[in-house]
C-alpha cells in the first residue's frame, strides 16, 4: 500500500479557513479534521472532489448558535493522507473511517449533516448506528440500488472520470456550481490544493466508479439495505436539496417517502444553487439547520 501526503504549505492561506487542523491514524493513514466549538454536535460529511474546506460559509453561524462543528477529510481527501493504488479505495475503507472517526472521538447526540458521498457513506452509518444520531441533514445525495438506470448526468460524469485520471478539480468544482462567475480564483485554488498532481487524485477517481449502477454491484446491497432501515426512522430529518444540481435532481422526494419523519419538516429547496449547495448557499443552510435542530 502507498501512502503520500500532500505538503502542509499547498494549505497556506486558505481563504476564509483559519481552523486549526487535528489529526487521527485510521486505517494506517492520518486523517485530518476540524473541530471547533462546543454544545451540540453537528458533524458534517463532505462528498466528491471536495473536503471539511466545502462548509467553511456555515462554520461561524454554528458556532454563533453555540453548536460545536466538526468535519473530516475522507482518505484521499482534503488534508487527509492518500492512497496511490486505486483498489485500495473501497466502500469498506471509507466506511470504517467514518465509524472510527465517531468511536475514536466518542461523538454521540449527533446532527449529522451528509452529502454527495457524505450521503452514500452517512446514510448507512445512521442506519446501523441509531443510537449515535439526534438529528439527520439530508443534502444533495442519493442512495443509489443499481435496479434502475442511472440519469444521464452521472454516466457523463462517471465516463469523464473513468477517461481522465489527471481529473481538473476546479472545473468540476465549477461545473457543479448554478453560478460559476461568483466562485474566485483564490477559492477555487483552494479545492485544488490537496491535489498537486495526478498520484494524489486516486481517491477523487475512486468515487465515482464506486456508486452502484447494476444491481449485482456489492455497494448496492448496502443501499437497499440502507433503505429498509431508513422506512423505520425515527429521528427527527430534514431533506434539503438545491434546485439545479442534474445529479441528484428529484432524490429529495425519494427520501421524503422513504423516511417517516422527513415528511415532518417543510420542503426546503435551495434556489438558485447547483450540486455544492455549500459553497453558493452556505449561510442560508446552516440557518436552516439551526433552525432545525432548536
Amino acid at each position: 500500500m502507498g501512502i503520500i501526503r500532500t505538503p502542509e504549505d499547498n494549505f497556506d492561506n486558505l481563504p476564509d479557513f483559519p481552523y486549526k487542523p487535528h489529526y487521527l491514524m485510521i486505517n494506517d493513514a492520518r486523517v485530518h479534521y476540524i473541530d471547533e466549538g462546543s454544545g451540540e454536535i453537528i458533524l458534517c460529511l463532505h462528498g466528491e472532489p471536495t473536503y471539511s474546506y466545502l462548509y467553511r460559509k456555515m462554520i461561524p453561524l454554528f458556532l454563533k448558535a453555540n453548536k460545536r462543528f466538526i468535519s473530516f477529510d475522507f482518505i484521499g481527501f482534503g488534508k487527509s493522507d492518500k492512497y496511490t493504488e486505486l483498489d485500495e479505495y473501497t466502500y469498506d475503507m471509507h466506511y470504517t473511517t467514518l465509524s472510527k472517526f465517531v468511536e475514536n472521538l466518542n461523538l454521540k447526540n449527533l446532527t449529522l449533516v451528509v452529502q454527495d458521498w457524505g450521503g452514500l457513506l452517512g446514510l448507512p452509518y445512521a442506519a446501523n448506528n441509531p443510537d449515535k444520531i439526534s438529528n439527520l441533514v439530508i443534502m444533495n445525495t442519493g442512495l443509489p440500488s443499481g435496479r434502475s438506470k442511472p440519469n444521464e448526468a452521472f454516466l457523463q460524469w462517471r465516463e469523464f472520470v473513468k477517461n481522465n485520471p489527471d481529473l481538473p478539480i476546479g472545473m468540476v468544482i465549477e461545473m457543479g456550481l448554478a453560478n460559476r462567475e461568483n466562485i474566485s480564483s483564490e477559492v477555487v485554488k483552494a479545492y485544488e490544493a490537496p491535489f498537486p498532481t495526478e498520484e494524489y487524485k486516486v481517491g477523487a477517481r475512486a468515487w465515482p466508479l464506486l456508486v452502484p449502477i447494476t444491481p449485482d454491484d456489492p455497494v448496492a446491497e448496502v443501499m437497499l439495505e440502507t433503505r429498509e432501515k431508513l422506512k423505520k426512522w425515527r429521528k427527527p430529518t430534514l431533506v434539503m436539496f438545491s434546485d439545479k444540481d442534474p445529479i441528484t435532481k428529484g432524490a429529495n422526494q425519494f427520501f421524503r417517502k422513504l423516511i417517516p419523519t422527513a415528511k415532518d419538516q417543510p420542503e426546503l429547496i435551495i434556489r438558485d444553487a447547483g450540486h455544492f449547495l455549500q459553497e453558493e448557499k452556505g449561510e442560508e443552510i446552516a440557518y436552516y439547520i439551526i433552525n432545525f435542530i432548536r
